[in-house]
């Protein structure tokens, strides 16, 4: 991903518009360890997770390891997802998703908002039955 690259965020509210990463932001391949991560979030705002392709969901297990791990900032996805990804990103732990203007403009607000009522639980809930399931 460009570090000069606009993204659109999306949230349960909608679109926010574009906004330009900031310098407190750490980004993570969706390939990271997220027990090391943790270790090393001294002066860190946010964490942005890539995802390289609506087909890869590393990105969604990694959002959940960090949770798991006792992160509790601001966990954004960030790239190539696609409006029916989104109640997983949230339920996952993700606050947010960020796609490009291109991707935008694919799958206007109105489809990520359909998505909005499918998040029937929190990560918090998710997480616990996960727990409970191993």
């Amino acid at each position: 991903m460009s570090e000069e690259q606009e993204f659109i965020i999306v949230t349960d509210q909608g679109f926010l518009g574009t906004q330009n990463n900031s310098n407190a932001v750490l980004t993570l391949e969706n390939t990271a360890d997220a027990n090391e991560v943790v270790q090393h979030l001294s002066g860190v705002e946010r964490i942005d997770v890539v995802f390289p392709s609506f087909a890869d969901g590393r990105g969604f297990s990694l959002a959940m390891d960090l949770r798991r791990a006792g992160y509790k900032g601001p966990l954004r996805a960030v790239g190539r997802l696609i409006a029916d990804q989104y109640a997983h990103a949230r339920r996952c732990g993700f606050n947010d998703v960020a796609i490009s203007a291109a991707d935008a403009e694919r799958q206007p607000e109105n489809q990520w908002l359909e998505q909005v009522g499918r998040i029937d639980t929190t990560y918090q809930t998710r997480l616990q039955q996960a727990a409970l399931a191993v």
